[in-house]
Formats: structure tokens, sequence, C-alpha cells
């Protein structure tokens, strides 16, 4: 496993993290908890030391999950969590205070509910879950983050981007405020590239990339025949002719590449690690064989310039999170 320094934080991250909202048994359909603990510990033994999971994910669900084997490893292991906007608002919507979203007194109760869920004396990376470059410089967050530090609680923090904004975090960013910001990076999405990558390296903000295969998309198992599970979320991410839109998008891409589309995940989840501004690339991975392909994907490193270079052509301005 090949390691990054995480920006400012200092600490020494895995390339490939684990991305643990999957296992939370809320959105995504068919995750075994038995599995999900193998899976966590098979990453954690091909050297995956970081992992991202979040209050919301099955109501701590995914956090108590991640604790149990985080507690049990025996290696040290850095977990980043997120804290729910009190609005319960995704994303964040212009106008909306600080206060209504992120006031102290809920940064600190979720604080504890998690470090409660997740068994230990302190969140490596604590963010809060939306973003809106509005709140710089409003409400009391601030403070309450800086007094959860002084506690101990909490070692550094974090935003995770609303969808496809990775501009509505600059002057965060610029601010000294943050040390990491957590965005949508992947073959599809590049417009990290534009303006957050530049800012984040000037100031030592570290990244953390999470959809690096467009929620499944960019792996090649998404086809117009796909059927998800009932009460799968990935139901209305992919509704209408979505699955025959993105089944033509990545052929393109293997053609291009003059690759099969079983290499797409390689070919993605390295895209990502191209990047020198990523800190480490959060992907899910509930069931162990997933884990071992995406280990074996990171140990290659980046891709070539001619591969990079003919990516960029399939840049694609598109936002699914939003009703068809």
């Amino acid at each position: 496993m090949n390691y990054r320094t995480l920006g400012k934080t200092g600490l020494r991250v895995s390339e490939l993290g684990y991305g643990a909202w999957g296992i939370g048994k809320h959105m995504w359909v068919g995750a075994d908890d038995a599995e999900s603990a193998r899976s966590l510990q098979a990453a954690v033994d091909a050297g995956v030391n970081f992992i991202d999971t979040a209050l919301a994910y099955g109501d701590g669900h995914s956090e108590r999950l991640v604790g149990q084997v985080v507690r049990g490893s025996g290696e040290q292991v850095y977990v980043a969590t997120k804290i729910p906007p009190a609005n319960y608002q995704w994303p964040a919507r212009p106008g909306v205070a600080a206060d209504e979203a992120f006031p102290g007194k809920w940064v600190r109760e979720c604080t504890e509910r998690s470090l409660s869920n997740l068994g230990l004396e302190a969140i490596d990376v604590q963010q809060f879950h939306v973003w809106s470059d509005e709140w710089v410089g409003q409400g009391d967050w601030a403070e309450a983050i800086d007094q959860l530090r002084r506690e101990g609680k909490i070692r550094f923090f974090g935003v995770s981007l609303n969808d496809h904004q990775p501009a509505n975090a600059l002057r965060l960013v610029r601010s000294g405020l943050v040390d990491t910001v957590q965005v949508i990076y992947n073959v599809f999405d590049q417009s990290p590239e534009d303006e957050l990558f530049p800012a984040v390296q000037a100031a030592n903000v570290g990244v953390i990339v999470r959809v690096p295969f467009d929620e499944g998309s960019l792996t090649g198992a998404v086809q117009p025949s796909t059927v998800f599970p009932a009460g799968d979320w990935r139901n209305g991410y992919f509704a209408g002719d979505r699955k025959e839109q993105v089944w033509q998008r990545v052929q393109a891409i293997a053609g291009d590449l003059g690759l099969a589309v079983d290499d797409l995940p390689e070919v993605a989840l390295r895209f990502c690690l191209s990047a020198p501004a990523v800190s480490t690339v959060i992907a899910g991975m509930r069931r162990q064989a997933n884990v071992a392909r995406n280990v074996a994907s990171a140990q290659l490193g980046p891709l070539s310039q001619e591969q990079l270079e003919v990516l960029r052509k399939h840049r694609w301005v598109r936002n699914f999170y939003q009703a068809a």
C-alpha cells in the first residue's frame, strides 16, 4: 500500500481509503454485517489505514461496525466521520444560516454520539456533512470545533462538500479554518481540478476523494438491463434513461483507451490517484473481493499522461443526485 500526507494534519494515510456509507444498511440495500466486518478487516490487513464514515449512515450503524473493527485490529487506523446538518438538508441551500445547520450545541452533541458509537477516545477527522461558504465567519460552529479539539475529542476538522460543488469551499480553504475537504472527483466529474485543487495545494489542505466510481457506473457494472433491489437509492440515481447514458459513455471510454470494460474499475481509481492534490480515495468496499481488486489497482500508481489525456475528453457535466 502507498501512503500520502493528509495535508497539514501530517497524518500518513493510505492512498486507498474505505468508504463506509454502503455498510450502514440505509439507502444501500444488501449489506450483511458479517461480510461488512470481514471486508473492513481485509482492508486493514492490506494496509488501508483510513476509514470514512458518518453519524447519518444508518443512524450510527456504520460507525458502530467501524469502531468494532478498528478497536480489535491492533493497527493504527485513522477514522473520519461526519456531523449531519441539524436541519437535515442535503445539500446545503443558499441563504441558510450557519446556526440553522451547525449550531455549536449540535456540533458537540453529534460528536459525543459518534464517539459513543465508535468506542474511541478521539475522532481523527470530524467533518461537517454539508457545507456552504456563506458560513465562514457566521455562527458559533468554529468555537465549538476549537473547544472539542482542546478537549481531545477530535484531532482535525474537515468538510464534505455538496455534490458537484467543489468551488463552494474556496473561502473556507483560504481561511485556514479547515484541515481537510472531501469532494466528488472522478473521470466524469473533473471539476475539482479547476479551482479547488490549486487552492488546497496552496493552503496545504488534505483532499479526501469520494465517488471514484460514480456510484458504480465507472466500474462497467451499470448496464441498461441492471436492476437494483427495491428500496435501494440507486433506483433514483440511475432513473429514466440514465443507465443507458452511462453505459454508452463507459463503452466509449474503454474503446478510446483500447481496454475492455472490465478494466475500467482500475482505470477509474488510478485516475483519481493521478492528481497530486489528492490525499486518499475512499471507495465503497462491502465485499472482500472489492477490497482485493481496489488494493491491487491502487498499487499500480498513477495513469500515464497519454491515458490521462484520453480521459480528459470524457468529462461530463451533470448531476444525477437531482431527480430525473
